[in-house]
């Protein structure tokens, strides 16, 4: 059964725009009109990897605090652009559900005299077409004020508050209270962000036995998620193995069962052999293919999924397949993925991919592929997305020409 067959279309949170300053090499970028899956392509070096950061970023914020993710990646000495003045800056626009107004959160970090601030930070709305923007939270530096209930309004009491430390992210302290649903739908949404950094040596460890409702980043928990579906969602482990049949030859089924240790052992049965192998010795791909459809197929999705490069160790023909898993995902999940593909860009609108390149200052810019001159032409015309990049047609983001800058007439998101 298809994803896009599973019931009615969930009502979930949507980004619509992300927009970066000073975080690494995005000194000034936006990516607005979001769809539901956007494929960031560019070569190597073009800011792929880094706006993909800006998410674990913020996810890893919300989930273990600013310090935490702040210091991991060097604090503002290897995260502030080069030469850039200011703080790192966030904006993220979203919709809660579908029809809803967009809430626009904004959050600006600096390097303080004891480590990460949050120098300013603010929720903002529209109650209607014409109405005035209104800011229902705003705090600097850890002292602010917000505004509760359902439809925060401006005629509304505003509560001042002061956080413990400068260092701690409002949203993410108020959204633990009932009285402030608006940001708690906010972390809720944040918190639940999966950005994935899968590895093939991860996925064949043996963890500790018991279930697990959701993968890990690394996959290194795939036994106990494989168990927990085993218990749970019998019929969802059936689809996976269904699918993985098609694309794996002669794969049979997949095990995951409790050692004497108290161990998970994973073991792949081929359906010619009596015996399964341990996974440890099953193909990089299989493994692949297995964590990816493990992670589609979740009965729970993450409501934003982050998937890198995830054409590595995968056969191509296969790419097209796993772009169609991927659409169907999209109607329970907002994707993010990173390429070098072409053969998984195939499977892509224009309107889904942006295209990155460094500028001559050295900073990360976007464009829509939709929105380069020609493309849209071509591909209402029959053509494929992916042999246009292929043959050239998109005119930046070539590492072989031009140092992968643009050719005149193109415009960029940022």
């Amino acid at each position: 059964m298809s994803l896009s067959r599973r019931g009615p279309k969930p009502n979930i949170p949507r980004i619509e725009s992300l927009h970066v300053e000073n975080y690494r090499a995005l000194r000034k970028v936006e990516l607005d009109r979001l769809t539901g899956m956007t494929v960031l392509l560019g070569p190597n070096g073009s800011g792929k990897s880094t706006i993909f950061d800006v998410f674990n970023f913020l996810s890893e914020c919300f989930q273990f605090g600013l310090r935490h993710a702040w210091d991991r990646r060097g604090r503002a000495r290897e995260l502030k652009s080069r030469g850039a003045e200011g703080p790192i800056v966030f904006d993220l626009k979203y919709r809660e559900t579908p029809g809803t107004p967009i809430i626009t959160y904004h959050l600006a970090i600096e390097e303080g005299s004891k480590g990460p601030e949050v120098v300013e930070e603010w929720l903002q709305w529209r109650r209607g077409k014409h109405g005035q923007p209104f800011r229902f939270l705003a705090f600097r530096r850890g002292a602010g004020q917000a505004v509760s209930g359902e439809l925060p309004d401006a005629e509304d009491e505003r509560k001042e508050t002061t956080l413990r430390s400068p260092d701690l992210i409002a949203v993410n302290t108020l959204g633990q209270l009932a009285e402030h649903p608006r940001v708690a739908a906010l972390r809720e949404f944040i918190t639940d962000w999966y950005v994935s950094y899968l590895s093939i040596d991860q996925t064949r460890s043996q963890p500790e036995a018991g279930p697990q409702e959701r993968l890990s980043k690394s996959g290194d928990n795939l036994p106990n998620v494989i168990q927990y579906l085993k218990e749970q969602h019998p019929e969802r482990l059936e689809e996976i193995f269904a699918v993985l049949r098609q694309r794996i030859p002669r794969l049979e089924r997949v095990e995951a069962d409790p050692m004497p240790d108290g161990r998970l052992l994973l073991q792949i049965k081929d359906a010619p052999f009596e015996q399964p192998v341990l996974s440890k010795f099953a193909s990089d791909g299989t493994m692949k293919m297995l964590a990816y459809l493990t992670l589609l197929y979740d009965p729970e999705p993450p409501r934003f999924i982050g998937i890198e490069e995830p054409e590595n160790f995968l056969h191509p023909r296969l790419l097209p397949e796993l772009a169609e898993e991927c659409r169907a995902a999209a109607e329970r999940s907002q994707l993010l993925i990173t390429s070098h593909s072409p053969f998984l860009l195939n499977a892509m609108r224009a309107d889904e991919v942006r295209v990155l390149y460094r500028d001559e200052q050295g900073f990360t810019q976007a464009v829509r592929a939709s929105d380069i001159q020609g493309v849209p032409e071509f591909m209402d015309a029959g053509a494929s997305l992916g042999y246009l990049w292929m043959e050239g047609h998109f005119g930046l983001g070539d590492p072989l020409t031009n140092q992968g800058l643009p050719r005149t007439g193109k415009r960029s998101d940022g």
